[in-house]
């Protein structure tokens, strides 16, 4: 029979030997990649996932992320060629590419990320201070990115890092002269604007005195019509009464007088004081318009 000392051996045996087992195996999942570490040295990198085996109890792992991680950096103040100030906002992606590398040179994401910040933000001076504001802003700004990316990964291949993008999100001027271009924008619209009034006030007092003008030639081409057309209607008519006056004076002068008691004697407040033997009145005497006792003179006709 066995021993209970026997038993409690076994199991111890078999307790240690769980544990050497669990010691010395690890895992690397599929966005890991591990670096096995001996006494504070590294001595083998896995890039590859599944299961793997180590030196128990004397060898360490360190995981490392193999994903594209972010970098968020602040914005920075930059100045361009034509000496115009930028404030910068940009970020930048990147994965480690050599783990032992990255383990030796900066030893951990947390300060790979203030590395990398400190060598974006020296990048950016160093591209954005060769072009002009415009550039930045708008023309080569895709350009400018690519140059960027180019630079920071070549600095970053020193830490085992590969830089996978560069993009800039806001490129703006700072806040004060922000105010200073709008005023000045709107300094310049409003410049335009009355430019433009004036233009078009002018405009319209040109319009207005040609048609003044052309009105005042139109009236007075329709006046200098109608006193031609008076005058020959007045001289048509003094014709008229001079041929009528030749062929019967008595007549005329009888006829005009008829015409003068009509447009003198209407009804109204208008008063005529005149003498009753006034010429005005001969005809009211006699028919003939002759006195009374030369009408009576005259040989009946």
């Amino acid at each position: 029979m066995r021993s209970p000392v026997a038993g409690i051996a076994a199991l111890i045996v078999l307790f240690v030997l769980i544990i050497v087992a669990y010691s010395s195996v690890f895992t690397v999942q599929q966005t890991e990649q591990a670096l096995v570490v001996r006494f504070g040295k590294p001595v083998d990198v896995v890039t590859q996932p599944g299961l793997n085996f180590k030196v128990p109890f004397t060898d360490s792992v360190i995981l490392i992320d193999k994903r594209i991680l972010d970098l968020e950096n602040p914005s920075q103040e930059v100045i361009a060629s034509d000496q115009k100030r930028l404030v910068v906002d940009a970020f930048a992606r990147y994965r480690i590419k050599d783990a032992l590398r990255f383990y030796t040179s900066v030893g951990s994401i947390q300060s790979a990320n203030l590395q990398l910040t400190t060598l974006l933000n020296a990048s950016l001076r160093r591209v954005l201070g060769e072009v002009n504001f415009i550039a930045v802003v708008r023309d080569e700004r895709e350009k400018l990115m690519s140059r960027i990316r180019d630079q920071l990964d070549k600095e970053a291949d020193g830490y085992g890092i590969q830089v996978v993008d560069v993009r800039i999100r806001r490129a703006d001027l700072p806040e004060q002269n922000s105010q200073a271009v709008y005023q000045r924008m709107q300094t310049e619209r409003q410049r335009e604007a009355a430019e433009f009034r004036a233009q078009g006030g002018q405009k319209g007092q040109e319009i207005r005195s040609k048609a003044d003008r052309e009105a005042t030639v139109i009236v007075a081409e329709a006046n200098s019509t109608a006193e031609q057309t008076r005058g020959a209607g007045d001289a048509e008519r003094n014709r008229l009464f001079a041929e009528a006056y030749s062929k019967d004076q008595d007549f005329f002068a009888f006829y005009r007088s008829m015409t003068a008691y009509e447009n003198g004697l209407k009804s109204g407040d208008t008063r005529f004081l005149l003498r009753p033997d006034s010429e005005f009145f001969k005809y009211f005497g006699s028919a003939s318009g002759k006195p009374p006792e030369a009408a009576a003179a005259a040989p009946k006709q």
